[in-house]
């Protein structure tokens, strides 16, 4: 969290937990505060990921961070439905 404030990983993680729940088809299960949560984790995963490729992970408030947090965010999402065997977050 050295490049990044608190809020800039809010932001990044709404966003980012926001469009993979559009792409993933799960917006209408789960809340903002998920979408924060699957985002900022969704960074991680994806910062990651993108590092085993030899590309720079999250480098600070940025589209390349969002692009990167979105893509880890649709991965936890999808690993979730497959090892919960069900729809997502469901209520």
């Amino acid at each position: 969290m050295d490049q990044m404030g608190w809020l800039a990983w809010l932001i990044v993680g709404a966003i980012a937990g926001w469009l993979a729940s559009m792409v993933m088809k799960t917006n209408r299960q789960q809340g903002l505060l998920i979408d924060i949560v699957v985002g900022i984790v969704g960074a991680f995963i994806g910062g990651f990921l993108f590092n085993q490729f030899g590309t720079s992970g999250v480098t600070g408030f940025n589209i390349w961070s969002i692009f990167v947090a979105f893509t880890g965010a649709v991965v936890l999402l999808a690993l979730i439905r497959l090892f919960s065997g069900r729809r997502l977050l469901s209520r």
